[in-house]
Order: C-alpha cells, then sequence, then structure tokens
C-alpha cells in the first residue's frame, strides 16, 4: 500500500523551515515528522490564548482551529505510516499535547483525543484502516471506551444501539467509536478469555446523533457533548477489540492504548500547570497587594511556593520522560510490555495529573483576589485542571492499582 504524501502547502499551516526536521524533505514534497508537529504545537501555543474565551464560550473548538490542527499533522500522530500517519514517538506525543494545552486546556483535550484516538489505525482490518485514516490526512476519529452501546449480531456485521458521554470533539470528527458489547440473542458474546470484550464500534458522523449536554465548570471548550446512535450498522471488522494485541508490530503499537491515553491526559494536565505558572509570574512581579510596599514576587514565601511549583512540573515530566525510555527500549525488542512497566506508566501519568493540580491550586490560592476574575488564566487554568482529575485514567483509584502491582500483587484492575 502507498503512502499518502502531503506538500509543504497541504499540510503546514506555518511559513515552512526548510532547514528544520531532517529527512522532511522527500523530492519537492514533504512528509510530516516528530520536529514539525513539536514546530506547529509551539506556535499553536502562542496563538490560543487570543482565542481562549472564543473557545470557552462556544463550548468546542472552532472548526477552523481543528481543521487547522488536522492540516498540522495533530490527528494523524500515532496513525502509521502506511495510512498516511506520523507514527510518532511517545515522547512527541506528550510534548505535543503539553504545548497546545498550554495555550488553552480545552485545545490541548481535543488534540490529545484526536491523535489517541489515531491509535485505531494500528489495530483495525488493514482495508478499513485505509478507508478511514487513508483517505484524508486530516480525519479526526474521536470516541469512548466505556461499554455503553448494544451491538447485535448478525451476518455481515453488527446493529448497534448505545449513548455515551464525554464525546469530547465529536463535532469535528469524521468518525465517532463507542465502547460496546456484542450479543447473539439475549447473550453476551464471550471474549476469547471468557469475559466478554469491549467492541469499539467505528461510525461514520452521519450515523451518530451529539447532544447538547457540555454545560460544565471546566475544560468548556472541549465539545464533550452526550452523543447516542439508533440501531445503526457498522459492517464486520470496522471495530476494535480492547485489549488484543495492535495488527503492527512496531514499538510505538506496543504501548497499550489505555497507557497513551493516560499519558495524553496528562500531558493535558501539564500543559494547563505551566500555563498557569508563567500567568502567576506576571502577576507576582507586577503586583503590589493592598497594604503592602513590596510587590508578590519579593515576598519570600512566594519565591519558596514558584520553586516548588517549578518542581512539581519539571519533575512529574521527567518521570513521564524516563518512563517512556524504558517502556519503549522494551518495545524495540519486540517484546510485549510487562504488567510492571504498564503499571509504571500509568503511575507516571496519574503522577503528572496530581502533581499539576498541586502547582496549580498553589499559584492560584497565592495569587489572592486577583485570581478569580474572568480575565485571570489563574481561574481558568483552575477550573480546567480539576476536571482532568476526574478522567479514569488518571484518577485518584489508579494509584491503589499501581500500589498493587508495586506490593506483588494483581493490580485488580481491568484499567
Amino acid at each position: 500500500m502507498s503512502i499518502p504524501t502531503r506538500t509543504v502547502q497541504d499540510c503546514w499551516p506555518i511559513q515552512y523551515d526548510e532547514t528544520a526536521g531532517k529527512d522532511a524533505i522527500r523530492g519537492s514534497e514533504v512528509t510530516l515528522n516528530d520536529e514539525m508537529l513539536l514546530k506547529a504545537a509551539r506556535q499553536w501555543s502562542e496563538e490560543l490564548p487570543a482565542r481562549s474565551d472564543e473557545i470557552e464560550t462556544a463550548r468546542r473548538l472552532p472548526a477552523d482551529i481543528s481543521q487547522a490542527f488536522a492540516s498540522a499533522g495533530f490527528y494523524h500522530a500515532l496513525v502509521p505510516r502506511e495510512f498516511g500517519g506520523i507514527e510518532a514517538h511517545p515522547h512527541s506525543l506528550v510534548d505535543m499535547i503539553r504545548e497546545i494545552a498550554r495555550g488553552d486546556g480545552s485545545a490541548g483535550w481535543n488534540v490529545m483525543i484526536g491523535a489517541t484516538t489515531g491509535l485505531l489505525a494500528a489495530s483495525l482490518r488493514e482495508d478499513l484502516a485505509a478507508e478511514i485514516y487513508g483517505q484524508s490526512p486530516g480525519v479526526m476519529t474521536v470516541g469512548v471506551t466505556a461499554p455503553l452501546g448494544r451491538a447485535e449480531k448478525l451476518d455481515g456485521g453488527c446493529r448497534v444501539t448505545g449513548r455515551w458521554p464525554f464525546g469530547s470533539g465529536s463535532q469535528n470528527a469524521d468518525w465517532i467509536c463507542g465502547g460496546t458489547f456484542v450479543y447473539q440473542g439475549d447473550e453476551r458474546v464471550p471474549g476469547r478469555k471468557g469475559p466478554p470484550d469491549i467492541h469499539l464500534m467505528m461510525f461514520e458522523k452521519s450515523q451518530v446523533e451529539i447532544e447538547d449536554t457540555w454545560r460544565v465548570s471546566g475544560l468548556r471548550g472541549t465539545g464533550s457533548h452526550h452523543f447516542h446512535v439508533d440501531d445503526q450498522w457498522v459492517p464486520e471488522g470496522r471495530w476494535v477489540v480492547m485489549g488484543e494485541r495492535a495488527r503492527i508490530e512496531r514499538p510505538l503499537y506496543q504501548f497499550p492504548m489505555l497507557g497513551l491515553l493516560a499519558l495524553g491526559v496528562s500531558s493535558v494536565s501539564l500543559g494547563i500547570g505551566e500555563k498557569a505558572l508563567r500567568a502567576f509570574k506576571e502577576l507576582a512581579v507586577g503586583k503590589t497587594p493592598t497594604g503592602s510596599s513590596r510587590s508578590l514576587a519579593n515576598r519570600s514565601q512566594i519565591q519558596a511556593l514558584t520553586a516548588a511549583s517549578v518542581a512539581d512540573l519539571e519533575s512529574a515530566r521527567s518521570f513521564i520522560h524516563m518512563v517512556i525510555d524504558e517502556a519503549y527500549r522494551e518495545a524495540e525488542k519486540g517484546n510485549r510490555l510487562s504488567q510492571a512497566i504498564k503499571a509504571r506508566l500509568r503511575l507516571a501519568a496519574a503522577n503528572a495529573t496530581h502533581r499539576s493540580v498541586a502547582a496549580v491550586d498553589r499559584l492560584y490560592k497565592a495569587g489572592g483576589g486577583s485570581s478569580i476574575y474572568d480575565e485571570s488564566d489563574l481561574q481558568r487554568c483552575f477550573r480546567d485542571i480539576h476536571v482532568t482529575t476526574q478522567h479514569i485514567m488518571v484518577a485518584s483509584p489508579v494509584f491503589e492499582a499501581i500500589g498493587r502491582v508495586e506490593l506483588g500483587m494483581e493490580a485488580g484492575s481491568p484499567l
């Protein structure tokens, strides 16, 4: 199968620097690579704050921004090369999402969902992966893994009915997937290991009804509405079974899908934390509290908590990269990742989210009354960061499962 190529004009929304990115030039055309992804993400990190109010008010990512993200390759970051994807290193995934979230948390969340859902291309049947991902470098897939759908198994495919919450990015998506149990009559079809498998059914956008339900405290611009399908046909094989090994066996696809999803969520948290730190530094230098002759920045307590926040964010980021290195070395050997390594990936992700929360909370409180105004980035970061903690991939119970593994026990959780 030939790999679709994209010209600079087709795929690069900012001025292209031909000195950047080894192996980026192939003849007269350019294939996106990790370095180019990160360059685009850094530029968007600077441009997004000017549109944050618009994003939050719309309760979704504006279509033009989503299209530009698609053109930059963000949604194809983890798609295999044979389908026109970048097949980026997990390091690049983490840093790409973190940079976008530093500009706007909701935008980073959309990039995270679009990029990690692109992993499905490595597990779908080849012709179906080509149909969904290979037709356009700008295709966006999103979805929800929770098994809230019911699929009736028939000759040639399944008829699916279900309703799912948290459909982030669905308004801009071309394909939307939903976790589903498969039934034969009134009985769930058993999986290969006994218990029923969760099937991620892939729906064309026209098959899906998006509900207007996303009215929340933070990450308002993610467009994470409920969506539902009613008796929709999914042809044989247009689904991925959760937990099955990817069809493509290169190193990136040895990483568990949920592990990369957790790293993506934590990358959004880190980006929000870095945004809060930047906002607080600006505030501290310019603010002299009522009744004081010194700026916030000249107070020893403020200096100490600033340093503590830097340490929280930088150490969490370093832990993520260290554990990714450990996992990637094993994956390069062709080995399946052990439970211990998977647990460390999840630990690094959960730790990064909760360290980011600690930093944001500390900075928000230190900002005093200035933190509560709509024009303050600190109040938005405070609201946004506390939504990331509620994601099941990084929520507090993850620490219990990881602790069991560290103590030589079974994780006790399928996640």
